[in-house]
């Protein structure tokens, strides 16, 4: 039994099939078309909706933008969804949408909608209405006629001066209800079962060794709407609350694995800040509203984004079994072509990533056709020691080369004890990286641009951390 409220209406939905996603129920069972379907893979925004849910104290709101497309009903279980039917009042337009009016921000209108639920959820965040955070909030929005201009000029307009709307007023009751409704036990339906502690999850994957487990289901949803695969029995993670943890110990940065990436970020990029275009880069802000790094991770797709990262930052990756838990270095994680070291009776609880050491040189690099929601052709991750100027470690990571997420042992071998600032230090890794691996060619790549690639990241990172700008730019060969 999912339950939730629908704008304000509360839902109980009894779940017979696992498979539906946010987006046809929507538009098949409650006949809310504002939301349209665009491409059914999570890239256009046309479907993009808010929930809402109770901050970590308890005291407010957040709103976060989804893709209704591939969410999944289990996602909404506690959680207030809201579509664009409901923001206006009997009085007048929402601010955002009559800004939207006012710029001329629409023309077909098939995307408007999601472009107004973007801004919503902007107008209720504590971002300052700046251009670079508005293109950030609207991000994985596609619009094929009107232009971007008037929009972001709607959006400034509207979160520049905002007021009370009735989202506001209404606050405090949506909270209490929310809140009851977090109070009640989960029915599980069968065939969808929503475990809600470590031993309830054991128990759901002994009853169904056949089930798969979702999370943020930005991939797994994609079987369903592009491949019409569909699922008997799903158990979701959404209830768990352990593992939507996130931590900071005297050595470690610590992940829950069904953390969303948009707050895991925040978190990362604390530490980390070489890491912010990584994950900016990463799909859109509605899909890293959902999409989680346990999923991620457990995917093994050998072009995931964040594999890379955690073989550079010699992460671990902590997996459950509900009675005992062990932790699996990330560089034996990945045992083949989205296979994994994971049990079939394992799941993964969390992400264990080292604090940043003194003279530790990170960078991060996406190669890509499109700067935001795209696959990487390659991606690379350095992970540098330099004390006094000379090479102390060297971790890396590669996605996009090989069948699996992938590091490379012979850079750290042939560099460590080096002087960095040495020119013998750029040529000898760009040449083991360029002949390091063996890609393939596909619709991404050819094999021969990834390697000349794997050598231009190597050469573009040495030259980032350089200290003065007497270092050649680049390798003169004499024939």
């Amino acid at each position: 039994m999912v339950r939730f409220l629908l704008n304000n209406e509360p839902v109980e939905l009894q779940v017979s099939n696992p498979n539906m996603t946010v987006l046809n129920y929507l538009r098949e069972q409650q006949r809310k078309t504002g939301t349209k379907e665009g491409c059914a893979a999570g890239d256009c925004g046309a479907c993009t909706v808010v929930v809402a849910s109770p901050s970590d104290d308890g005291n407010s709101l957040n709103y976060t933008t989804i893709n209704s497309c591939i969410a999944l009903m289990s996602s909404l279980h506690g959680k207030q969804l809201i579509t664009v039917e409901d923001l206006a009042s009997l009085q007048a337009q929402h601010p955002v949408q009559t800004a939207m009016v006012n710029h001329n921000g629409s023309q077909c209108g098939f995307c408007t909608p999601g472009f107004v639920m973007s801004a919503f959820a902007f107008y209720h965040s504590d971002n300052a209405p700046e251009r670079e955070n508005v293109i950030d909030a609207l991000s994985g929005n596609l619009c094929r006629c009107t232009g971007y201009r008037p929009i972001i000029d709607a959006t400034i307009d509207a979160c520049s001066n905002k007021t009370a709307d009735k989202f506001d007023e209404q606050q405090a009751t949506t909270l209490a209800r929310l809140q009851a409704l977090s109070r009640e036990d989960v029915t599980e339906d069968s065939q969808l079962l929503m475990p809600e502690t470590r031993e309830a999850l054991q128990k759901a994957i002994a009853d169904n060794p056949d089930a798969t487990l979702v999370s943020g289901s930005t991939d797994l949803a994609l079987e369903i709407t592009q491949k019409h695969q569909s699922f008997k029995t799903l158990i979701s993670l959404s209830q768990m609350r352990c593992l939507q943890e996130v931590d900071v110990s005297e050595s470690h940065i610590i992940i829950g694995a069904a953390v969303p990436l948009s707050r895991a970020m925040k978190t990362l990029v604390s530490h980390y800040p070489a890491l912010k275009e990584l994950f900016t880069r990463f799909a859109s802000l509605p899909v890293r509203n959902q999409a989680t790094m346990g999923g991620n991770v457990a995917n093994a797709s050998p072009i995931g984004d964040t594999p890379p990262l955690l073989l550079a930052l010699n992460a671990d990756i902590v997996a459950d079994n509900g009675s005992d838990t062990r932790s699996i270095p990330a560089n034996a994680f990945f045992t083949g072509y989205r296979q994994t070291a994971l049990q079939s009776n394992e799941w993964i609880s969390a992400i264990h990533i080292p604090l940043p050491q003194p003279d530790q040189y990170l960078a991060a690099y996406k190669i890509s056709k499109r700067m935001e929601d795209d696959i990487s052709a390659v991606l690379a991750v350095f992970n540098v020691g330099i004390s006094d100027g000379v090479i102390t470690s060297v971790a890396s990571g590669f996605g996009g080369v090989a069948a699996t997420p992938v590091e490379c042992t012979a850079l750290a071998a042939s560099l460590v004890g080096k002087p960095w600032r040495d020119v013998q230090t750029l040529t000898e890794g760009r040449n083991l990286l360029t002949h390091a691996f063996n890609p393939i060619d596909d619709v991404r790549a050819t094999a021969a641009y990834r390697k000349q690639v794997l050598g231009n990241l190597w050469h573009r990172f040495w030259l980032e951390n350089q200290q003065d700008n007497l270092i050649p730019t680049r390798v003169v060969h004499h024939a």
